[in-house]
């Protein structure tokens, strides 16, 4: 079944960085409501994974892709305050601003590296970043590396596209150099309970090592 969404055919559909950029830019201030009224369970899915395996003290946090912040917002409510939200759009990290819930935004491009140190996180999480027109697989990598070890590395993969993008030949690779180690892999869940139900996915955690 196609996507309905014009916004997702865009966004989905972008040729590069700039491209996608652009197109977020222009709908951010419509983001939430627009998905929201399609019942959009992706944060609160994200949400709950961080808080299952990620207390909230663990510390430092970052979150690539925050968009407007919607993951944030639930896991401030939740007790955690050590938020640090990456984006590619300024529109989307001004509204994840506005919310309260980070200490700290960057904004950046996932398909270049991370301007954080070695290790100094406790956790990285990655939700609806990954798909077609969105940041690389390569940026997995990045994620272990600014993830302190026995820190974790969360993150959702569409099973449609994920072989046609090269994750499974990077997620292979990290923990054949045991840069990782698989802890979690959920089962199949619908980033949308009232539209778009081809949109799904999986949610993984990693263990750095």
């Amino acid at each position: 079944m196609p996507i309905d969404d014009p916004r997702f055919k865009q966004v989905y559909g972008a040729k590069s960085a700039q491209e996608a950029r652009a197109v977020y830019a222009d709908w951010a201030t419509r983001y939430d409501a627009e998905n929201l009224a399609k019942g959009f369970l992706q944060p609160g899915m994200a949400a709950a994974a961080i808080a299952r395996f990620v207390p909230p003290d663990a510390g430092d946090i970052l979150e690539a892709g925050c968009g407007t912040g919607l993951i944030g917002l639930q896991l401030a409510t939740l007790g955690y305050e050590r938020l640090i939200g990456l984006d590619l759009t300024p529109q989307m990290l001004a509204l994840a601003e506005a919310r309260g819930c980070y200490f700290r935004l960057i904004q950046h491009d996932l398909s270049h590296p991370i301007p954080l140190a070695d290790d100094s996180v406790a956790a990285t999480a990655c939700f609806g970043s990954f798909g077609p027109g969105h940041a690389p697989p390569a940026c997995l990598a990045e994620f272990v590396r600014v993830t302190r070890p026995g820190g974790l590395v969360l993150f959702n993969l569409r099973e449609d596209v994920q072989a046609t993008l090269g994750f499974p030949e990077i997620i292979s690779r990290l923990s054949a150099d045991k840069l990782w180690q698989e802890l979690f892999i959920g089962p199949l869940y619908r980033a949308f309970l009232l539209a778009e139900p081809e949109i799904v996915g999986k949610i993984r955690v990693y263990r750095v090592c």
